[in-house]
């Protein structure tokens, strides 16, 4: 009796082992077929804000709006055509980025004025010439203040929103960090400071990544720019 019990236990352990042995299977292949061909299995760089809507002009004096960076990897920046201090290393150390992706089809540099009533669009497409850079990967925008500042601090993270509280006639936004978007309109990774080569680098590296992810631009979710990160 003893024995025909101890062996019925040994059967229903085995059976039970192999009931799990079969379940563990079962879910590694749903794993597998559910990410085989995206990039959800990595550890991703972390999404920090959004992009919300806008519109601005671009340096030939065309509308350019959040829209048109979908699709894209895109390295954002301030500064202003007259400055004489950190502007003119930030885009020295941009222009590196930009001789480095500038052959990637998906990627773009967008530069914002933090002067429009000084960065016209003349002035901003003389600045750009000035560069010698192709102007449909490296855009130069000019625009409304108030817009220009709104966007840099609630969908860019690069200066802090606290400083609205002044007129906007009072404001003078100065900054040297850089924004990485995504292909859909999500911030990621961190605000990268413009003059350390080492942010630099790293910068380099995240854009690398951004531009490999397989699910980027088709990603198109319901309030994708409502600056609030999931």
């Amino acid at each position: 009796m003893r024995c025909t019990f101890a062996r019925t236990r040994i059967y229903m352990s085995r059976k039970t082992i192999g009931y799990l042995v079969f379940f563990v299977v079962l879910v590694a292949a749903f794993y597998y077929f559910l990410f085989r061909g995206t990039d959800n299995w990595k550890k991703k760089l972390p999404v920090i804000s959004y992009v919300k809507p806008f519109v601005f002009k671009t340096q030939d004096g065309l509308p350019f709006t959040d829209r048109d960076m979908l699709g894209k990897v895109t390295v954002v920046e301030y500064f202003f055509t007259t400055c004489k201090g950190i502007c003119p290393k930030m885009n020295t150390n941009m222009k590196g980025i930009y001789e480095s992706f500038k052959n990637e089809p998906g990627f773009l540099i967008l530069s914002h004025t933090c002067n429009p009533e000084t960065d016209s669009v003349p002035r901003m497409k003389h600045y750009a010439d000035s560069l010698k850079v192709n102007t449909a990967k490296w855009v130069f925008l000019t625009g409304r203040k108030d817009s220009l500042y709104q966007m840099a601090r609630s969908s860019y993270l690069l200066d802090d929103p606290k400083n609205n509280v002044e007129k906007i006639e009072d404001q003078f936004m100065h900054t040297q960090f850089f924004a990485l978007v995504d292909k859909s309109g999500k911030v990621r990774g961190q605000v990268y400071d413009g003059l350390k080569q080492a942010e630099l680098e790293r910068l380099k590296k995240d854009i690398a990544e951004l531009l490999a992810e397989k699910n980027g631009a088709g990603n198109f979710a319901n309030g994708i720019f409502s600056n609030n990160p999931q």
